[in-house]
C-alpha cells in the first residue's frame, strides 16, 4: 500500500459538543499516517465551535464555520472547500472510528484502482451500534444482497460513517454537485455503483455507531421505533418526491455513460408520465432493489400504485 497519498476526512458537526471530542481524536489517532480532518460546523448554538477553535488552534484540524444548511448540503459545501487529495472520507461527529479503518479502506481502494485506475471508487463497511456512554448493543445491519446499480437507485446502504471514495469520485461529485440529493452518502453510492465499482467489506465493523436518543435515524433503537420512523419519513417528509428528484438528476448528468441494462432500468425509473404499463413494469422488473424480502416487496407494492 502506498501510504503516501493523504485522505482529507471529511466531518460535519452541529450542536455536536458533547462527544464530538472523542469522534475526533478517533481520527486523529488513525494508523494510517497522512489524514487531514476537515470540519464544517453547521451553525452550531452550544460550544461546538470553541471545541473545534481548541483543535484548530493547535493544528490538528481545519475549520469551516457557515450557517446552518441540513447534513447533505453542510457536506456537500465542505467538499468544494477541501483540497484534492487522493482519498476522502465521510465523517459524523459523535462516533468513534476503529483505528486502522482508513488504513484498511484504502488499501482495498488502492487494489482495486490498480484493475481501474479512471474509475470512481467507494469502500464500505459493517458497523457496530452502541450507546450514548459508548457500550455496545449489537450489530449492525447485515447487508447479505451486497451493493448494485440496482439496490442504489432505491436504498443507501454505504453509511455515509463507514464510506471512503477515491479522487475521481470526488472529480465527479466536483462536476455535478446534485441539487436534491438525499445524502451525501447516497449520491457517491449511486455514481460509483453505475459508473465505477462499489467495495463492501463484509464482515468488518469499522466504527462504533453512537445511538443518541437525539439521532435522526432510530436505527438500532427497536423495530417499532423504527417503522414508526420510516412511515413519517416516507408518507409524511416527501422522502418519495426527493428519491424521484435524485433518480431525475442522475439520469440528467450520467445517463449516457450508463452500461445499457442500467440506462433501461433508469428510464424506466425516471418515466415523467405515470402510467398502469409502466408501473406494473416496475413492480414485476426481474432485480433485486432491496435487502430484505419484506422491504422488498413493500417497494413493489409502491411501484404497483404508482406511489414512487
Amino acid at each position: 500500500m502506498d501510504s503516501k497519498d493523504k485522505i482529507a476526512v471529511l466531518m460535519s458537526a452541529y450542536n455536536g459538543e458533547k462527544y464530538i471530542s472523542q469522534q475526533i481524536d478517533s481520527v486523529l489517532n488513525q494508523t494510517y499516517p497522512k489524514v487531514e480532518l476537515y470540519v464544517r460546523d453547521d451553525g452550531s448554538t452550544d460550544q461546538t465551535c470553541r471545541i473545534l477553535e481548541k483543535y484548530e488552534s493547535e493544528g490538528k484540524l481545519y475549520l469551516l464555520k457557515g450557517q446552518n444548511k441540513g447534513f447533505a448540503r453542510s457536506f456537500f459545501l465542505l467538499l468544494r472547500k477541501a483540497p484534492e487529495e487522493e482519498y476522502y472520507a465521510w465523517c459524523d461527529q459523535d462516533d468513534v472510528w476503529r483505528n486502522e479503518k482508513l488504513e484498511r479502506a484504502i488499501e482495498k481502494i488502492q487494489k482495486a484502482e490498480r484493475d481501474s485506475p479512471s474509475l470512481p471508487v467507494l469502500y464500505f463497511s459493517d458497523y457496530d451500534f452502541y450507546d450514548e456512554k459508548l457500550s455496545y448493543i449489537g450489530r449492525g445491519i447485515d447487508y447479505k444482497k451486497g451493493p448494485s446499480f440496482a439496490n442504489a437507485l432505491m436504498d443507501c446502504i454505504p453509511l455515509g460513517i463507514t464510506c471512503v471514495f477515491n479522487r475521481r469520485a470526488y472529480e465527479m461529485m466536483m462536476e455535478h454537485t446534485p441539487k436534491y440529493s438525499c445524502g451525501q452518502d447516497w449520491w457517491v453510492y449511486l455514481l460509483c455503483a453505475g459508473l465505477g465499482k462499489v467495495i463492501y467489506d463484509k464482515g468488518y465493523s469499522s466504527v462504533k455507531y453512537r445511538r443518541l436518543k437525539s439521532s435522526v435515524s432510530p436505527a438500532g433503537q427497536g423495530f417499532w421505533k423504527f417503522q414508526w420512523y420510516r412511515i413519517r419519513k416516507f408518507f409524511l417528509q416527501g422522502y418519495f418526491r426527493n428519491v424521484r428528484r435524485q433518480l431525475q438528476e442522475f439520469s440528467d448528468y450520467y445517463r449516457e455513460e450508463l452500461k445499457p441494462e442500467d440506462r433501461q432500468l433508469l428510464d424506466l425509473l425516471t418515466g415523467r408520465r405515470p402510467s398502469l404499463i409502466r408501473s406494473v413494469r416496475k413492480a414485476f422488473y426481474p432485480v433485486r432493489f432491496r435487502q430484505n424480502m419484506i422491504d422488498e416487496i413493500l417497494l413493489r407494492i409502491l411501484f404497483l400504485f404508482g406511489i414512487l
